[in-house]
Order: C-alpha cells, then sequence, then structure tokens
C-alpha cells in the first residue's frame, strides 16, 4: 500500500536550475504541453461520461429501462462525480497531476466496457456511479496543473482554452456516438453496446497520453515557481510555497471559509442543473417533442457543443484583457447570452433555423460560465497551492445540483406519460407521448437564479 501511495505522491523539489535560458526553455517546453494534453486528454475523457446520454433513447424504445430508471441510473454518474471531484480535488493537491489524471481515465474506460453488458438497473447504477467517482480525477488534476504552470494574470486565458476541452468531449460524443448507433442512412445502425466501447477505447488512449506527456510542479524539475518566473507581483519577491501536508491541509480548511466561495459554489450548482438538463434530455426532448430522429438531434445538440469551445477562449480573453482578471462582469454578459437563447429554444417558433441559432449563442454563453463558475473563479480566490481543494469545493455543489436535476427531469417527465395502444397485425403496441413543460419550467428558472448569485460577487477578485 505504502508503494501504490508513493506513486501517486507529488515529487520532491530537485535542487533548482541556474540557467536562465534553460528554466526559459524548459517552462515553454512543459507549458505547451501542459495545455494542450490537459485540453486534449479531458476532452476524450469526457466521451466516457457522456455515451449514456446519446444511447438513452435507444434503451427506453427497447424497453430495457424506463424514463425514471434512465433517470435514476444518469443521476448515479453525477453524484459520483459530485463526490469524486469533492474527495480527489483535496487529494489532487498532494499527488503526481499526471498519474492521477491517467489513473482516473483508465478506470473509467473499464467501467464503460462493464457498462455495455448490463441490463439491470441497480448493476448499471452501482458501474455508473463507479465511474462518475473516477471521472472526478480529471478536473482537479488539471487545474492543479494550471495552477502551477500558468499565473494569475495569464489563467483566465488558459483556463479558458482548458474549457474549451467540455464542448470537445461533448461534441464527440453527441455527434461521434450517435453516426455509430443511428440507423442508415445516417448512421452506421450499430447496436448501443458500441455506445460504451468505442468510448472506453478512446479513454484508454487519452490515458496514456495524459501518463507521457504531462508533468509534476515546476520545483519538482529544478524550476521556480510560475510566478517568480513571471514576476508577477509588481516588484514583490513571491513567498516561497512549503508544500507540506500540513500547510496544505490548513489551506484547504480556508477554502471552506471564504464566504464568496459558497456563494459560486450555489451558483455554479444553478448553472449545472441547466447545462445537465440540456446534456441528459435535449437530445431526448428534440425527439419526443420536436420530432427529430435520433442523427439530427444529436447534431442539434452538437451544434451547441461546438460554439462552447469558441465561448469558453473567448470567456477567459475577455475578463482577462477587458476587465483586468475580474470576472463577474463578464459573467453577467455571458449569463445574458445563456438565458435568453434558453428561452427561444423552448418557447419560440417551431423553426429549425431559429432552433439551431439559439443553441449555438447558448453553448456560447453557457461555455463562458462553464468556465468561471465551474471553477477559474473559485481558482482566483483560493490560496494557490490548494487550487484542487477549490475546485472540489465547487464540483461537489455543483454535480449534486447536476444529479438532483436528472432524477427531478425523469420524474417529471414520467409523471407525465401517457400511453396510447395500437392493433397492428393482431398485435398490441404500445406508443409513449411525455409532456416537457414542467422540467422546462425547472432547468430555466435554475439559470435565471445562477446569474442573480454570480453577478452578487461583482466586486470580488482573485487573490495572490
Amino acid at each position: 500500500m505504502s508503494r501504490f501511495l508513493r506513486f501517486f505522491a507529488a515529487g520532491s523539489d530537485s535542487p533548482p536550475l541556474v540557467d536562465p535560458a534553460e528554466i526559459d526553455r524548459q517552462f515553454r517546453y512543459h507549458r505547451c504541453n501542459i495545455i494542450f494534453f490537459i485540453t486534449l486528454c479531458y476532452g476524450l475523457g469526457y466521451v466516457c461520461r457522456l455515451a449514456l446520454n446519446v444511447v438513452k433513447k435507444p434503451l427506453m424504445d427497447a424497453g430495457v429501462f424506463t424514463p425514471e430508471e434512465m433517470g435514476l441510473i444518469g443521476s448515479m454518474l453525477l453524484y459520483g462525480y459530485a463526490l469524486g471531484k469533492f474527495s480527489n480535488g483535496f487529494l489532487a493537491d498532494y499527488a503526481n497531476a499526471k498519474r492521477f489524471f491517467a489513473a482516473g481515465l483508465f478506470m473509467s474506460a473499464m467501467l464503460n466496457f462493464g457498462m455495455s453488458f448490463s441490463s439491470v438497473v441497480w448493476i448499471s447504477a452501482a458501474l455508473w456511479v463507479l465511474n462518475g467517482w473516477f471521472q472526478g480525477f480529471g478536473a482537479p488534476a488539471c487545474v492543479v496543473a494550471l495552477a502551477n504552470w500558468f499565473s494569475n494574470h495569464e489563467r483566465g486565458r488558459y483556463y479558458g482554452i482548458w474549457s474549451t476541452a467540455h464542448s470537445i468531449g461533448e461534441g464527440l460524443t453527441y455527434l461521434g456516438i450517435a453516426f455509430l448507433i443511428a440507423l442508415p442512412p445516417k448512421g452506421l445502425g450499430l447496436p448501443w453496446q458500441f455506445g460504451f466501447w468505442v468510448p472506453a477505447t478512446i479513454c484508454v488512449i487519452a490515458a496514456a497520453l495524459a501518463y507521457r506527456y504531462l508533468q509534476d510542479r515546476p520545483q519538482t524539475l529544478g524550476l521556480p515557481s510560475v510566478a517568480e518566473w513571471r514576476h508577477d507581483g509588481v516588484g514583490q519577491r513571491p513567498k516561497p510555497i512549503e508544500h507540506s501536508a500540513r500547510n496544505i491541509w490548513k489551506d484547504q480548511l480556508k477554502v471552506v471559509a471564504i464566504p464568496s466561495m459558497w456563494v459560486i459554489a450555489l451558483a455554479s450548482s444553478s448553472m449545472y442543473v441547466t447545462r445537465y438538463a440540456v446534456n441528459s434530455w435535449g437530445n431526448v426532448y428534440l425527439q419526443e417533442i420536436r420530432g427529430f430522429d435520433l442523427f439530427d438531434a444529436n447534431l442539434f445538440i452538437f451544434l451547441n457543443t461546438a460554439a462552447g469551445i469558441l465561448g469558453c477562449v473567448a470567456y477567459g480573453y475577455m475578463s482577462d484583457k477587458l476587465f483586468d482578471a475580474k470576472r463577474p462582469p463578464t459573467n453577467l454578459i455571458f449569463g445574458l447570452m445563456e438565458i435568453i437563447p434558453l428561452i427561444v429554444i423552448f418557447y419560440g417558433p417551431a423553426n429549425s433555423v431559429v432552433l439551431a441559432a439559439a443553441l449555438v449563442v447558448y453553448g456560447f454563453g453557457l461555455s463562458g460560465l462553464l468556465a468561471s463558475l465551474g471553477g477559474l473563479f473559485a481558482i482566483d480566490i483560493a490560496p494557490k497551492k490548494v487550487a484542487g481543494a477549490a475546485m472540489g469545493f465547487i464540483g461537489i455543489f455543483s454535480y449534486l445540483g447536476a444529479g438532483l436535476q436528472d432524477y427531478i427531469s425523469g420524474k417529471l417527465i414520467y409523471d407525465s406519460e401517457v400511453r396510447f395502444e395500437f392493433v397492428v397485425d393482431s398485435d398490441i403496441q404500445t406508443v409513449f407521448f411525455y409532456d416537457y413543460s414542467a422540467p422546462i419550467v425547472f432547468w430555466v428558472g435554475a439559470s435565471v437564479l445562477s446569474i442573480v448569485l454570480a453577478t452578487s460577487l461583482w466586486n470580488v477578485r482573485a487573490s495572490d
């Protein structure tokens, strides 16, 4: 066990390098690798989290699970992820980021393989809650890497770049897996099990890349802190950071004592209700209410996620450059770009062009908020050596909100069920219809609450 723990533990500081040219070369090389591979691997890992959303409708149509059972199973991943992001957020501050991240990706892949063989509710729920917990290794490891390798006045931009991984992963999932299982000519018509097998294979590849190319803290390579290297602090000498378990634990406890952190957590939780409502039920809504087939419904959701790539990057640059790393004004702008399109999506005209445009603007606005409320704002105001704990604290609230949403939405939809039975060639066939009015009010209301909370922190700025 001690050897196992040592494998995941953060490395010790190496003797400091003295050649400024070599320090510059190593920082530039590793920073390029880190931002590229945490974005790529986190995006690839996402497909193992969202695969169930794409195969949800085929499973319901085949009678394997009811909407309420699908909501239960889906919520298990989110509860597992909430717990995993919280506990692993605290652990990540002590860990070697690349080993920690790679292990989570690999275990998530194994659980997706297992999910493809289950048609029993409690087994699927157990596998999916474990998948959520191992998925919770990823974000804390990535934000620890960001906090260690990128300084305060540039972190918004690089966090925005990393946050595009959410949209990359969602796009790969909704379009790629839909193509695998949709009926010809729009898809390959493969069995729903391929919706788990292919993501699992992708996740194994991502684990190998993360293990090969990510790095521990700069000090383990003999480099100074990134703040010292970039001369952040306007002439102030950066305080030396003692990377000891006792000091880390003290700073981790400070995270939960910051009042603004609780407001961010609640705002993120509300925002995640809407985010995962569209992720989990958006494609089903488009099939049930708007009449699209499986591929076209997922294509519309893909438009939302593709726009999110630009939204994340735009948020980071706007908050850093236009507002000098002050996040609340940008939160308000992006919040309005999320709420107004939501109203158009659910209450606007039944026009495909209008729907597509609304989903694009919604994805742009939501992804900016995801970058901020989902972690960046919290990392700004927390001590930098406990970025993982800050991410974990926000994460448990975010995904408890998302998990409650999945079950509540499934229950509201299931309670509205209307059955029609038809006799066709002496066989009785049953068709199910569902009403989405109540869950839509729940989803839109959560977004409004999120923006009200986020805007209340107008004067909060980053700590050193």
